[in-house]
């Protein structure tokens, strides 16, 4: 059996390593080719080029790269149908392998997989529709998206998140590094975000400072970002874990709030118990053009999948630093107001289940053998 698989960023070589896994358990004659990162690498992927090439989020920040990235996509759709595999896999990433897909699909009959619906539930839900002419499947990590998929002509399967697997530190862990309050900082893994965010997340750091006497703010890292995080001229003490701390997720574990950028780190503070304030902007044009198009009233992921508004969020012109430092202190005075909101989150994104990338592997070999079924009746 051969997969090609192409992942365009950190998250995406998470989930394609883990798919890759519960495919090497099912199909221990599967190989793969394709473009990935590390993990996916481990897994036996030799990535046809560095998958950094195609780490690049917002309309503005694309635009730049719009040529290189195009010829990207022809090379990497010639690369599908010469070699003929039984299923391409394209990992999130849409604006990249949305394009590689359809040309594919123009070219060959080869089966098409797209794992992460696209967010067509927040913004853009016509792009559902033109998925469907080729995307023959999707791979959905949230359980109310495969409904909008199927109106639209897909076979979709919810797989399960795969926060729910994360290990996650024990009490004892945590209670070792020490008392006081703890806020953890999370200004974003691209330094684009970084950029923009650290200047107002340190402002709100100083505010929150002037009234927690006691307070110590850790600050995570990702190896694409932690030297500018070092860089920024913190206006409070601050300890930054290098990438790879073997204390992270103590320290997820042990704070008593977060301070976040937007993303999927807020299903990682939730799978913690951690309590947060979701706070984010983008560059001038990539918001202008997103907000009038957004179709939800908060883009906070423990808010739309608990079905709950109760984490304070600051998107946009909204993301200041002293309606920020307050929310902190609110959250901090009443540390248990988020807590079922986030055991439903958990719940309901497959924690106790069968581990999402063993489950994704399963629809991916039923979607094979339902095709295969139907080629031998027509």
């Amino acid at each position: 059996m051969k997969v090609f698989v192409i992942a365009g960023e950190a998250s995406g070589d998470k989930l394609g390593a883990a798919l890759m896994a519960g495919l090497r358990q099912l199909r221990p004659d599967v190989t793969f080719d394709g473009v990935g990162g590390p993990l996916m690498q481990d897994q036996g992927l030799v990535s046809r080029f560095a998958m950094d090439e195609l780490s690049v989020m917002g309309l503005a920040e694309i635009l730049p790269k719009y040529r290189a990235l195009k010829a990207r996509i022809s090379q990497m759709a010639d690369a599908v149908v010469q070699t003929r595999p039984d299923v391409l896999i394209t990992i999130d990433s849409p604006d990249f392998c949305l394009r590689v897909a359809k040309l594919v699909k123009a070219r060959s009959a080869i089966r098409t997989v797209h794992y992460v619906a696209p967010t067509v539930w927040a913004w853009r839900p016509k792009r559902a529709a033109h998925m469907a002419q080729h995307i023959d499947h999707v791979l959905a990590l949230f359980p109310f998206e495969p409904p909008l998929m199927q109106a639209a002509g897909m076979r979709c399967d919810f797989v399960g998140h795969p926060v729910v697997t994360d290990p996650v530190a024990s009490a004892d862990e945590a209670a070792a590094l020490g008392d006081g309050t703890v806020v953890l900082v999370l200004p974003g893994s691209r330094k684009g975000e970084v950029s923009r965010l650290a200047p107002r997340f340190g402002q709100a750091m100083a505010m929150i400072a002037a009234q927690v006497p006691d307070v110590r703010f850790v600050i995570p890292t990702t190896a694409n970002v932690h030297d500018l995080v070092q860089a920024q001229d913190w206006p409070v003490a601050v300890t930054v874990l290098p990438p790879g701390s073997p204390d992270k997720a103590a320290w997820f574990r042990r704070a008593d709030v977060a301070l976040a950028a937007s993303g999927t780190v807020s299903l990682e503070l939730a799978a913690n118990d951690t309590p947060m304030v979701i706070a984010y902007d983008m560059a001038w044009l990539s918001r202008i053009i997103i907000s009038r198009m957004l179709l939800v009233d908060t883009v906070t992921l423990v808010n739309l999948v608990s079905d709950t508004r109760v984490v304070p969020e600051f998107i946009g012109k909204a993301c200041q630093p002293a309606p920020v430092a307050n929310a902190v202190l609110a959250v901090l005075a009443d540390p248990k107001s988020q807590q079922a909101a986030m055991d439903i989150t958990m719940d309901r994104l497959g924690r106790g289940g069968m581990p999402p990338g063993l489950r994704a592997a399963h629809a991916v070999l039923d979607g094979l053998d339902q095709t295969a079924v139907v080629d031998d009746q027509t």
